[in-house]
């Protein structure tokens, strides 16, 4: 578990879609939840039970990684067939056919054995790495790619105020920030490869926003009293 520090920002989206033209969507689609393979139910053959609107959390982290280290890595560099030797600085090595070691200068080497004109120089780099990421949860804790836009027309100005009055209808993340925070950790530090020594890093998390989404959600009840709930985005204004 990571022991950084973060803060938490908490923005609830104003609903785009109001009740009226939710209840149209449903009374639309409704018949739709219970279709199978051989017929599709009448709309008077299902009821809509409710209506109501909840807010669905969703998380968006961002953060930053440096890092400072060594890595062993191998170059292959290409040479003509009549090459007899290469020169490194003011060393000169001579092109070894069959067993392949070169030479050695705190660097090794070795012919390639698939391409007789192509030479691996197995060498250390120093590496100067600056990753920063982003990476956005839905409320089942799922990675996804945000399809929201955080437009200041679309925000609550009083987001706790808003939570508080739904509070009975409010779906808070079921992935911890620590959680979120480590699968962002592992992302921004990818780039980071095994074979490294002299690890020196810095990992920095902005702060964790908690978007809340509306979202309609009808209770229906169709033929032999089979239940279905739609799911409306009041944002994008959409059956999920």
């Amino acid at each position: 578990m990571t022991d950084l520090k973060y803060k938490i920002k908490t923005v609830v989206l104003r609903p785009i879609l109001d009740s009226d033209d939710a209840e149209k969507i449903v009374e639309n689609e409704k018949t739709s939840l219970f279709r199978s393979m051989l017929q599709k139910p009448k709309k008077t053959e299902v009821h809509v039970h409710s209506l109501k609107l909840s807010y669905e959390a969703f998380l968006i982290l961002s953060g930053k990684y440096n890092a400072d280290f060594y890595r062993k890595v191998i170059h292959t560099i290409s040479v003509d067939p009549t090459v007899k030797e290469i020169v490194v600085g003011d060393d000169t090595f001579p092109v070894k056919r069959g067993k392949g070691i070169i030479g050695k200068l705190g660097t090794k080497i070795k012919s390639s054995t698939r391409k007789k004109n192509q030479i691996n120089l197995e060498l250390e780099e120093h590496v100067f790495l600056e990753e920063e990421k982003e990476v956005a949860f839905d409320h089942h804790g799922k990675e996804i790619k945000m399809p929201y836009k955080m437009s200041s027309e679309f925000i609550e100005s009083y987001p706790r105020r808003t939570l508080e009055k739904t509070k009975n209808s409010v779906k808070k993340p079921e992935i911890t920030y620590d959680a979120a925070v480590e699968r962002l950790i592992a992302k921004l530090k990818k780039s980071v490869s095994i074979g490294r020594r002299n690890l020196e890093e810095k990992i920095t998390v902005n702060e964790i926003i908690e978007l809340y989404v509306p979202i309609y959600e009808a209770r229906l009840i169709g033929p032999k009293k089979n239940v279905r709930l739609m799911r409306i985005d009041s944002i994008r204004k959409k059956v999920l």
